[in-house]
């Protein structure tokens, strides 16, 4: 796996992934037996007369190539069908988007679960439950310049690191820094409104020592401005001392689980199948991205998307049990690091801030070959 992910870093503009041959047809065919239940009884109630169910989906940022499944799957009408009216709403970021969504009565989220797992230690009563755990693995990371000083997480020790004020890293370097054995309180962090570009260049320029982000968002914020992240940077990737640790997962409001578990199964199946047609079409789920996103790009949302699909969804678990599952030890020790780690007042148990009961079953989840 570390082998194939360092070869996409170098190998962006092309994607060796495809669905796997057992799970796609029958995605695309025939919706899970839950997931059809809950869309007709949607369906039935918007052909009676009756609205669509509206969800407003707060994602962790504006769209950009590592949500092109979403816009897929509402193109094709795997939303609609389903009698639910998914919208898109631009987000601040993938740990800002859960608290956000808590205390605003949004219907579902997309953010970090590890920034989930601490609002529920917090807020338990009003804290979203994950129903599709999307990044079976961390896509935070710390930019470092090539080659430099900083080859480990202990150098980091008396380094500058910047990041925008609710950065994902920033919040979780806590369980970062107890498990890779580095004194957190050494680390200078210079919180930043910059945009992504102007952090990661003062890093390459050397101004500062590291920059925190995602890397294949670093790498499109650089590429923007017309520089090769990867020529110029090295990453310490939290997923090489976090391998139980997962990135961003598919929420929704407590209220809607309550009132309308039905239409959770059937947007869970909708956003599954927009998946398994992304790993079979990628350039079919940019082109739905490129008509819903005014300022697409090719060369920077086209590598995003790629390497998401290579890095933070595609991990041996999800050969087993398919994108949008866990293992339960995973689970159980994410939670418990977090809490340890962050020190948290009311540590939620693992049923609490995670639920596989709106999953499509085993064989119909999008699976990617890697």
């Amino acid at each position: 796996m570390e082998q194939t992910r360092r070869g996409m870093l170098k190998t962006m503009g092309s994607a060796a992934i495809v669905a796997s041959a057992g799970a796609l047809p029958v995605a695309l065919a025939s919706p899970s037996t839950a997931a059809t239940s809950g869309a007709a009884a949607a369906a039935a109630t918007t052909a009676a007369g009756a609205a669509p169910l509206t969800i407003r989906l707060l994602l962790n940022s504006g769209l950009s190539g590592p949500h092109a499944f979403f816009c897929l799957a509402k193109e094709r009408g795997y939303f609609s069908d389903a009698g639910l009216d998914v919208q898109f709403v631009a987000g601040a970021g993938a740990s800002g988007s859960v608290p956000v969504m808590a205390v605003q009565g949004y219907e579902a989220g997309y953010g970090d679960f590890g920034s989930l797992v601490k609002v529920a230690a917090m807020r338990p009563h009003e804290s979203p439950v994950a129903v599709h755990m999307t990044f079976s693995a961390t896509p935070l990371t710390i930019g470092v310049r090539k080659g430099g000083r900083i080859r480990k997480p202990r150098h980091l020790e008396g380094k500058v690191i910047t990041g925008n004020s609710m950065d994902t890293a920033i919040e979780i370097l806590s369980p970062y820094a107890v498990r890779a054995g580095f004194d957190e309180s050494r680390l200078s962090i210079m919180r930043s409104p910059a945009a992504l570009s102007v952090m990661a260049k003062d890093v390459v320029d050397g101004h500062v020592d590291g920059v925190f982000g995602f890397v294949n968002t670093i790498i499109a914020a650089l590429a923007s401005i017309g520089i090769d992240g990867r020529k110029e940077l090295d990453f310490l990737e939290y997923r090489d001392v976090l391998p139980d640790f997962f990135g961003n997962a598919l929420m929704v409001a407590p209220s809607l689980i309550r009132d309308h578990p039905d239409a959770v199964r059937a947007f869970v199946a909708g956003v599954n199948r927009g998946i398994a047609d992304t790993y079979a079409d990628p350039d079919a789920a940019l082109r739905a991205l490129e008509r819903q996103k005014p300022d697409f790009r090719w060369d920077v949302d086209g590598p995003r998307l790629l390497g998401t699909l290579e890095n933070e969804m595609a991990h041996p678990d999800t050969l087993v049990h398919g994108i949008g599952d866990v293992t339960n030890e995973r689970l159980h020790s994410c939670v418990r690091l977090l809490v340890d780690a962050c020190r948290l007042p009311h540590p939620p148990a693992p049923h609490q801030v995670f639920s596989r009961d709106f999953l499509p079953p085993l064989d119909e989840r999008a699976r990617p070959v890697f």
